[in-house]
Parts: C-alpha cells; sequence; structure tokens
C-alpha cells in the first residue's frame, strides 16, 4: 500500500517536470554550453523544489499555502525580472570555442538559482493541491509515511527527468559548432525572457 504512495507521487515529479517551461530551457542550455553536471546540478534545484511543494501539499501546510497564494504578486515579480535577465544574459554569453566544464565552484549558483526560481511560482502548490486530490494522494492526512514517500516519489521523478534530459543533450553537445551554440543561446535566451515578460503581463 505504502509503495503505491511512492509510484504515483513518482509519476507526478516525472510528468510535471517534463513539461516544457522555462527552467527546461535553462537546462538546456547549460547543459550545452558548461557540460552535463552543470545542467544536472540545475536540474537537481528544481526537483528541489517540486520536492518542497510537493511535502507543502501532501502534510497539508494549508497556513504556508495561503501565504504563497496571497504572496503571488509580488513573489511572481521578482521570479519574472529574474527571468528577464537571465534571458539577456544568455543572450549576451558567446560560447567558447571549445565548451568548457563548470568548475565546481559554480554548482552551488546554480543549483540555488533554479531552486529559488522554481519556488517563485507559489501556484504550482496549488497544480501539486489539485493532482494529489485527483490520484487519491490527498489522504495521506494522519499518515506521515504515506506523505513522505509521496514527496521522496516526486523527487525521484523530477530528478529522473532532468537526468534524462541533461544527458540526451550531453550527448549532442560535441556536434554543436560555436555559430551553433551562439544561436542556441540567443533563442533560448529570447524564450527565458519572454516567459518572464508573460509573469509580469499576467500580474496586471
Amino acid at each position: 500500500m505504502n509503495a503505491s504512495f511512492y509510484l504515483r507521487g513518482l509519476l507526478l515529479g516525472f510528468t510535471i517536470a517534463a513539461t516544457v517551461g522555462p527552467m527546461s530551457i535553462v537546462c538546456i542550455q547549460r547543459t550545452f554550453h558548461k557540460g552535463y553536471l552543470y545542467g544536472l546540478v540545475s536540474g537537481m534545484g528544481i526537483a528541489t523544489a517540486d520536492a518542497i511543494y510537493g511535502s507543502i501539499a501532501a502534510f497539508g501546510l494549508t497556513v504556508i499555502t495561503s501565504f504563497l497564494v496571497s504572496e503571488q504578486t509580488w513573489i511572481r515579480l521578482i521570479g519574472g525580472l529574474f527571468l528577464i535577465y537571465l534571458g539577456i544574459r544568455v543572450i549576451l554569453t558567446k560560447p567558447a570555442e571549445k565548451a568548457a566544464d563548470a568548475q565546481a565552484h559554480n554548482f552551488a549558483g546554480a543549483y540555488a538559482s533554479t531552486l529559488l526560481l522554481t519556488l517563485t511560482n507559489p501556484l504550482t502548490i496549488l497544480s501539486f493541491a489539485v493532482i494529489f486530490a485527483g490520484l487519491g494522494l490527498g489522504a495521506t492526512g494522519g499518515n506521515y509515511l504515506a506523505a513522505v514517500l509521496v514527496v521522496a516519489g516526486v523527487f525521484s521523478g523530477s530528478a529522473a527527468w532532468w537526468c534524462i534530459l541533461t544527458g540526451s543533450i550531453s550527448l549532442l553537445r560535441k556536434r554543436f559548432t560555436p555559430t551553433w551554440l551562439r544561436w542556441l543561446n540567443r533563442i533560448s535566451g529570447a524564450a527565458i525572457a519572454t516567459f518572464g515578460i508573460v509573469a509580469l503581463i499576467s500580474l496586471r
């Protein structure tokens, strides 16, 4: 019985992570530009944020949910502005003649940036709550083991997706010339900035 909670959380985490959005583009661009580990660490930041929101829904922390929703204007404003900044920075990034592997001291920044960016979409918590209810995961009240298994499943599913995505992109990385990488930066940067602009427009 408890195993089913983990498996359903796993499916949920994988499905939500596989949805194309600004974070997917960020991970793809980072993997091409700085290598597999840098992209993977960025993906783990997203998986951690998914697990945090999943835990809020699984444990029924309504106070935190209410706060996130009530303050979503400011949170999304910050997230939108940062996406625009990140998009512009990506557009202006000039790829090296040979894609260099990220240095270890950059990993913390890669992880923290995607973690915080993912957390700036408080509506994600509502998505988790609704889907949890639909999958029968809202019935974990009082069963803390089941709630923990759901959250572990969400993290595992999300992490699995980022491993698959960054691994696949890494296999293609060596085939891209500096010119291709330059255009990739321009296109992905424009897409990331567009997501930020849309987020700001939605606040009106």
